[in-house]
This record gives structure tokens, C-alpha cells and sequence, in this order.
């Protein structure tokens, strides 16, 4: 992702976001159960390192595997590149936390974007002390080797019902969290800018007391009108 397109994307809402993929026919891209957790919202852009989970097996997960250097979660925290965003496919399981604050301090101090998950977060009250963005599903006590085997880094995943593949780019605000297939990626920003732009001007209008028909979307004359507006340098009037 260049450097345009994140300084586009940074400047949509995730809602504009997913209206933009809409037009060109990519529905299924908003994660299901997968919130912000900070307080304030920290919203984010970055592209997807994922890393998944698969079902417990007993000889597969124990706390004898955390040590292992080929333990897939622990690398991750280690291989995800800065500037990206840790996406983890927790399986659904909100009961159960795929990292927890160590490896959130461990994330923030490499210059990670954030944690996304639909998967739980232990000591979770820590994590967000930590002032570093998490959109997960919520708190939860159990490791992830109570009910997680380790699975693979950077191979495609699903995480809150969306598939997410290594690469893709990850928006995220108040509203939840999508993903953007990486090709799309400087179309999604600069259109979704002229999307916002005119909505300011359709809420402007609005709040003038003008009915919402004809003016969201836009009728010929409405499409006239805010070309007036542009030339006169957006008033506020």
C-alpha cells in the first residue's frame, strides 16, 4: 500500500469503506462479533499478517508448546512486520483469548498497527492500558492453548465470518472492522474521499431543512448544485 492510499483510507469511515466495495459488488467483507475495545476508539489502516488457529488436540496444545521456537502464535508476535496489523482467526471463540497483555506490550513496542481478533483477550484490563489498538470480541480468561491448537502464519483465514488473505487491508473504526482486497485498495480511497465530500454537502442541505429525496442520492439537479458548491469552496452556508 503506498503512501497516498493510507493517507486516503485513514480519512474514510469504515462506513464509506464498505458502501465503496458495495458499488462493486463485494458484500461480505464487515466482521461479525469483532469490536473496538479502546475507550476512546482508536481507528486504524494496515495491511493483514494473519495468523490462525486450528481446534484443540491434546497432543498438539499444552503449556509445554509455549516455549517451542516453532510455536506459531509466539512467532508471529515476533515476524509481523511493523506498520501491519495482526489479524488472528480465533476460531469465533470469544471465550477464550488468543494473546494477552505481554504480547500486546510485545506488539506496541515493534511499532505494530494492532491486534484484530474474534477471538477473546486475557488480562484485558492490562491490554488496554497499554494504549494499543484492539478489535477483538472481548475479555477472556483461558489461554489460547485451553481450547486452541497453533495453526499457520500468513496463510488466508477467516476471522469474524470474513476471509482475510495476508496482504489485504485491514480499516477499522468505531462501527467494527473490514477488509479491503489489497487491488482495490487506491480506487476504494480516492473514490470513497468524493463519496464523503458530497455527503457533506447532502447533510449540509439537509440540516438546512431540505427533505432527504432528490438530494441523497443525488438528482440532476442536486448533482448541479453541488458542482456549484465545489466551485464556491464548500461553504458552510
Amino acid at each position: 500500500m503506498d503512501a497516498e492510499t493510507k493517507a486516503n483510507l485513514e480519512n474514510l469511515a469504515v462506513a464509506t469503506i464498505s458502501m465503496q466495495l458495495l458499488k462493486r459488488g463485494i458484500r461480505n467483507v464487515a466482521m461479525n462479533g469483532v469490536r473496538p475495545l479502546n475507550n476512546p476508539t482508536k481507528p486504524i489502516v494496515g495491511e493483514a499478517y494473519t495468523l490462525r488457529y486450528i481446534p484443540l488436540r491434546e497432543d498438539l496444545s499444552g503449556p509445554d508448546v509455549l516455549g517451542k521456537p516453532d510455536f506459531a502464535p509466539r512467532r508471529a508476535i515476533e515476524e509481523v512486520p511493523p506498520g501491519a496489523v495482526l489479524v488472528v482467526d480465533g476460531r469465533g471463540r470469544a471465550d477464550v483469548a488468543v494473546l494477552g497483555d505481554i504480547l500486546i506490550e510485545r506488539l506496541k513496542v515493534r511499532g505494530v498497527t494492532a491486534l484484530v481478533s474474534d477471538g477473546g483477550i486475557r488480562d484485558a484490563e492490562e491490554c488496554l492500558e497499554a494504549g494499543f489498538p484492539i478489535f477483538a470480541a472481548g475479555p477472556a480468561s483461558p489461554a489460547s492453548v485451553t481450547f486452541h491448537s497453533a495453526g499457520d502464519l500468513q496463510c488466508p483465514i477467516g476471522c469474524g465470518g470474513v476471509a482475510v488473505i495476508p496482504g489485504d487491508i485491514i480499516a477499522a473504526d468505531g462501527d467494527g472492522v473490514i477488509v479491503i482486497p489489497k487491488a482495490l485498495a487506491a480506487e476504494i480511497g480516492r473514490d470513497g474521499l468524493e463519496q464523503e465530500r458530497y455527503e457533506r454537502f447532502a447533510k449540509l442541505r439537509v440540516s438546512q431543512g431540505r427533505a432527504v429525496p432528490g438530494i441523497y442520492p443525488p438528482n440532476e439537479d442536486a448533482k448541479a448544485e453541488y458542482a456549484e458548491w465545489l466551485e464556491a469552496g464548500e461553504p458552510n452556508g
